[in-house]
């Protein structure tokens, strides 16, 4: 299987790592967002939980997807591989390598310019095929315009990005491969019970 993850130039991700913090973080519930629990991720890290709003307005077979394997309980235990400073974690890779993927077949590209990558937002990692979208993601620590309109969004952090923050760092000299990584505990949507 192909390696799944952002293609980026080294002036994009010169450019997603320029943008530092710039801007707020999304630490506490965004005031104004009522969140609609099948629409909802509750994602628990070691160092707590991350609310994630889904965007099936965006998204709309991402978001399924995502439903889907959360259903299937296809995260859990699953490690953040790959996680640069200032620009982004990726994880949603069972085999920890950036290369697997879940049993479904992979999802055709869903890009939008209606919104732009920044702090908190969740896009779906793939390969240099823009269709090729299958289970991994990644969480912007900040915002980075070279991915705008070139990868799917499908959620956003309403509330954890101290959590996300805590995610441990991978190495700068191996493209943020990350050693020993932290993993996701659980991840559910809002309605379901388990």
């Amino acid at each position: 299987m192909l390696r799944r993850h952002l293609i980026l130039s080294a002036a994009g991700i010169m450019a997603a790592l320029g943008a530092g913090g710039a801007a707020v973080a999304a630490d506490a519930p965004i005031p104004g967002i009522k969140l609609d629990p099948q629409n909802t991720v509750y994602m628990d890290l070691k160092d707590g939980r991350v609310t994630i709003l889904l965007r099936p307005d965006l998204a709309p077979k991402h978001v399924e997807r995502v439903k889907l394997l959360c259903h299937d309980h296809f995260y859990d235990g699953t490690p953040f591989h790959r996680v640069i400073e200032g620009f982004m974690a990726q994880g949603g890779d069972p085999t920890g390598t950036g290369e697997g993927g879940s049993k479904y077949p992979n999802l055709p590209a869903e890009f939008s310019n209606a919104v732009r990558f920044v702090r908190g937002t969740v896009g779906a990692a793939r390969t240099s095929d823009p269709d090729s979208a299958n289970s991994q993601f990644y969480i912007m620590f900040a915002p980075a315009p070279s991915l705008d309109g070139n990868y799917t969004i499908w959620g956003q952090v309403v509330s954890g990005m101290d959590v996300v923050d805590k995610i441990k760092r991978g190495s700068a000299d191996d493209n943020g491969k990350v050693d020993q990584p932290d993993r996701i505990i659980k991840m559910r949507l809002a309605t379901d019970k388990s």
